[in-house]
Order: C-alpha cells, then structure tokens, then sequence
C-alpha cells in the first residue's frame, strides 16, 4: 500500500510507487497505523481521514459484492509504437509494472455486482505506470462503455491517474478522443455512469471519461486537475495551486460529493437502487382539486403563512417523502448555488429527480431561495441528466424572485432563467411542479413548465411581490394587503385562472403546524399524478405540455373589444338617464317612464346578452 500521499505522477512520466513505510506511521497526523483496523480495511487513517492509494483488488473488494467480479479484456497489453526509450525502454518498464502489481495493465474491467445489481466496473491501479492511459487503458475502457450500453448496465469508473502515457505518443492522447466518444455513446443508450476521482486524477483521464460522469464524486482532499502540480511549477514557476483539491472542485460545481471511502459503497448503492427502482404506481381514484379551509382567508394573510419561518422548506419535504436522497451538487460550470437543491430521490419507491428552491432555517445562508445563475444551471443540469436516465421530475417552487445581486447579471441570469424553460417545455420525462410556499416572478415560473402543476393551500403565486406591486403602483409598499388581492395570488385564485391544475390541502393552520402530515398529503397527491403521467407516450407528454401552457392566457380581438366597449358606454348612458328620470317622479310612479326609454332599456339588454354569447 502507497504510504505516501505527496508523491505525484505527470502524464507519462516515470513511476514512482513507495513502498509501505516499515512503521506504518500517517504522514498527515503521525499516527501509528500498524494497528488500525480502519486503515488495514480502506486505507484510511482511523485518527485523521487521511486517504491513502490502494490497488485496484482493493478497490473491487471495497465496492462490489463478495465473489461477483468477473474480469474482461485481461488478454490486452501495450506495444511499443514508438519504440519509446529514456533511462528504461518502454517495453522494459511496462515488463516491471507486471511483476510488481500483478497486472497486465493500469486498467481492471470486468462485470460485477452492488447489492445484487449488476454493474460494470473500471479501477485504475496508480502502480502501473502511475495508472496512465495508452492505448491498451483506451481500448480496456472504451470496451467497458460499450458493454455497459449493450447489456444495459451501470458503469463505475475508478481513476487515479497521472494522465495520457507520454511513451505512446500521440496515440495516447488519441485515447481521451476515444474514450469520450464511446461515454457519449452510453448516454444516448440512457445507462447510468458514475465516476469517482481519487488521488491523484489528473491530465488525460481527468479532461475526458472520468468528467463525463452522470454523478462525479470524489475522495477527500484528492488531488484532482488538469496539469499535475510539476508540470504546473515548470512551465508558470507557480508553487501554490489551491485550485487542485476535490474540495475546491465541489466548491466550484464540478462536483457532485466528496464521500469518505468508508462511506462509498453504500453512498454508489443507494445511487443504484434509485436508478434501478421503477415500480408501477397506481393512482388513488379521482382527487379532488379545492381545498376549503382557505377558501375565505384574505390573500395578505396567505401570503404571511407561505412566508411562515418555520413552514417546511423544499428539503424538509424531499427528506420526508424519499426514504432515499442523495444530493447532487453543482452546474459543472462555474458554482455551487445551495439555493437550489436537486439529486436522485424516490416517490412510492421509483426513482425520480428533485428539484427545489430551498429557504433555509434560522441563519442558514441560502439568500431566502432567491437563486444565482449558477443556481438555474444546476437546475438544467438535473433535468437534463433526468431525461438521460428516463426518470420524472419533481420540483419544489418557494423563492420571492431570483437574487438580484452582485453576480446575478453579470453571470446571465435572464438567459439561465430562458435556458429551463425551453429545456422543460420539451423534457421527454414525466414534470410535475409545486408551489410549497412562495411562487414569485420568474424565479419561480423557471422551474414551473410542467406537465401538472400543483398548489400547497397555503401558498402563493404571483408575477411580483405585494409590497413590490404597491410601491410601483402607489409608491406606498403599505398598501400591498389591498394589492394581494388584486394580483389574485391565492390557491383559490390560481385554480379559477387554471394556472395550477391541482391544490393540495395542508394541515389546519399551515403546513408549519404538522411537516409531517403536510408531507403525507403532498406525497399522496404526487404519486396520484406521476401515476397518470408514465403512462403516457413521450411524443404525447411532450405535445400535451406544449398545448397546455399555449392555451394559457386570456385576449380578444380589436373589433370585438370595440363592440364591447360600446356597449358598456351605451349601458352607462341609459342607466344615467333612466336613474335622473326615476329621481324627479314621485315615488312608485317608475311605471310612467317614457316609451322612449322603456325601449332603449330593452334594446340595450339585448346587445348586453348578445355581447356575453359573443
């Protein structure tokens, strides 16, 4: 086992694999681990989470079940294309890697199982030649990619890797091309690829397969880039680079979770069993779409329970309905906004994506739900890994707008927004939206193009806030209880404008009161509608969604409104004579109205009911 956790291999550089120090003492906390159980199992020092590299047969036995691996393309092994020598030839250090790892290249593949579901797997051995990839490791993975499309299994890839094998010149690099290509391949066959980057991962494996990961995950303080830190120091002259840790990369989007080796297993089964869980659902009967506790409320006060502190946010709702989450971060771009939370959960037990607006509690810094780009990107990102891997959309739609400052504009948060929406209006995958608490603006309606939209009672959706409508309409902001009303913002109201199509009740008082139960009724009614939805055809989802939102909104045509309008001004007119008439008779004497008047009354019924037939 590697001891050492400083030594690192460029792309095709001389391999450098220390041997196990004779104390066995943790480089990181001087710790002695010749007798750590934790160590002697993972790699991992027990006192400081130190992670060190093992083999890739310590890989396999940490990840698959006892037993289930079987190896494939073990047959395959390097050349010597061209003819390559420095201090060793090529031929001779590939014959040394062999005799000390036992391997026959730097790459093990083969089928195997997680938890009884099969799965192909790849690790990558740093031993042989720092775990560099010729075209024997091209060829060993790429045939991976392929049998894992064709038998429609999930692939995991190990990398721990100083990148492309310089001796192999161009064809090295050509691997990256071939690799990439056969993980595209693998998406469109709609089968799972989970990466996890170990240390180090860098050069020519990082900058192709091991990035093109459905879910990226990495081990704690791995090193992980594009340049190994060598090559770095000599061509820039730079020494510190805090851009090549797996930290720093979860920081930055480009990475889905840092797990603990000790965690991994379970953390790659419950990621299986999600995308491995589609069982039928069967609806509940008809449900019925009002809810009356709120039906009398006035909207300001609807809008000070959807504001509620305490009201459940949108993972106090995932956690209660998925027994199973596993969080993804990131928009593999730029950042990590923790105002919009998504990852692979379950709903009745099959695995879907959610995706939210998330408040926070207390001082949790999540600006409240108002979302960055970076934020909107993720949520692309999810919906479109979703559709890669067949599975409905559920998100969760609580934010006052988007955030609004430094950073929001200059990182394009109109085009973000407009991005969503376009990719939801065609999503081949079952959508369902919630309003859990505040629906505002374009914030909220980015996340809202779906197949059936449902509204918590007690919620609120609308195209500005009050306070904001008041102050441009009455420069006052005080008067926004007077404006909620008017916006028609409500459950109620939504439903009467068939903006939403279902409300969902919430305990008596708010969903605050009882989280709990207020989760039981949301997640009764998603089941009830995912239900409907799988069993339609994609062509039909897609078509449906697209009709549904093209009906929306209400207009006339000039000429009509003109009739309208003259209408309503002849009603005025002749309301106004009949009311100055009946003022100077004595009363009881409406029956001596003048002729006249009598007809123009019934002349101006009669265009009143024609104008409501029109």
């Amino acid at each position: 086992m590697t001891m050492s956790t400083t030594e690192q291999q460029n792309p095709g550089e001389t391999p450098q694999t220390p041997s196990a120090a004779p104390e066995q003492i943790c480089v990181n906390c001087q710790s002695d681990l010749s007798s750590d159980a934790r160590f002697e199992r993972y790699g991992v020092c027990s006192h400081c989470g130190q992670h060190y590299r093992i083999p890739a047969k310590q890989w396999i036995d940490l990840i698959v079940d006892p037993e289930s691996f079987e190896e494939f393309s073990r047959h395959l092994v390097s050349v010597d294309p061209l003819v390559f020598s420095d201090r060793l030839p090529y031929r001779r250090r590939v014959l040394d890697a062999r005799e000390q790892t036992g391997l026959t290249e730097a790459a093990v593949s083969g089928t195997a199982r997680i938890l009884g579901i099969p799965v192909v797997l790849v690790v990558l051995d740093f031993r042989f030649l720092g775990g560099s990839m010729g075209s024997v490791v091209g060829e060993k993975i790429t045939m991976a990619f392929e049998r894992a499309a064709e038998k429609k299994m999930p692939i995991i890839t190990v990398a721990a890797s100083g990148g492309a094998r310089m001796q192999e010149g161009m064809l090295s690099l050509m691997q990256m091309a071939k690799t990439v290509a056969a993980a595209k391949k693998l998406h469109d066959a709609h089968v799972p690829f989970v990466s996890l980057l170990t240390h180090p991962t860098t050069g020519g494996i990082y900058a192709s397969f091991a990035t093109q990961g459905d879910v990226i995950l990495a081990e704690p303080k791995a090193l992980v880039g594009f340049a190994g830190p060598r090559v770095i120091k000599g061509t820039s002259g730079r020494d510190d680079i805090p851009s090549h840790t797996a930290e720093f990369l979860f920081g930055q989007g480009f990475v889905d979770q840092v797990v603990d080796r000790t965690r991994l297993r379970d953390t790659l089964s419950t990621i299986l069993r999600i995308l491995n869980s589609r069982p039928q659902l069967s609806k509940d009967g008809k449900r019925s779409t009002t809810a009356p506790a709120s039906g009398d409320r006035p909207a300001w006060e609807i809008v000070q329970i959807a504001r509620h502190p305490e009201r459940p946010t949108a993972l106090d709702y995932i956690r209660r309905m998925s027994q199973q989450f596993v969080e993804l971060h990131g928009d593999r771009l730029y950042g990590d906004d923790p105002a919009i939370v998504g990852g692979l959960g379950e709903i009745a037990g099959r695995g879907v994506v959610f995706i939210g607006h998330e408040r926070g509690h207390g001082d949790e810094s999540r600006r409240g739900g108002q979302a960055l780009p970076e934020g909107y990107r993720k949520a692309t990102r999810l919906m479109e890994l979703a559709a890669r891997l067949r599975l409905p959309v559920v998100t969760l739609i609580d934010t006052p707008g988007v955030y609004l400052g430094e950073g929001s504009e200059e990182r394009g948060i109109a085009m973000a927004l407009s991005e969503n929406l376009a990719l939801m209006s065609s999503l081949p995958v079952p959508v369902v939206a919630v309003i859990i608490g505040e629906g505002g603006s374009g914030g909220a309606i980015a996340l809202g193009l779906a197949d059936r939209v449902l509204m918590l009672e007690n919620a609120v959706y609308s195209v500005i806030a009050p306070e904001g409508a008041a102050a441009i309409l009455f420069r006052d902001a005080s008067r926004a209880p007077e404006v909620a009303e008017s916006l028609k913002i409500t459950a109620a109201d939504c439903l009467r404008l068939e903006v939403i199509d279902e409300i969902v009740p919430e305990p008596e008082g708010g969903a605050n009161r009882d989280p709990n139960y207020a989760s039981a009724l949301l997640l009764d009614s998603l089941t009830d509608r995912l239900a409907e939805l799988l069993d339609m055809s994609t062509d039909r989802l897609v078509r449906e969604r697209y009709r549904k939102f093209r009906r929306m909104g209400q207009h006339n045509t000039y000429l009509r409104e003109l009739v309208a309008q003259e209408a309503t001004d002849l009603i005025s007119r002749v309301t106004g004579t009949f009311d100055s008439i009946r003022d100077r008779l004595p009363f009881g004497d409406e029956q001596a109205l003048p002729a006249e008047i009598d007809g123009d009354l019934e002349r101006t019924a009669d265009a009143e009911e024609q104008r409501e037939d029109r």
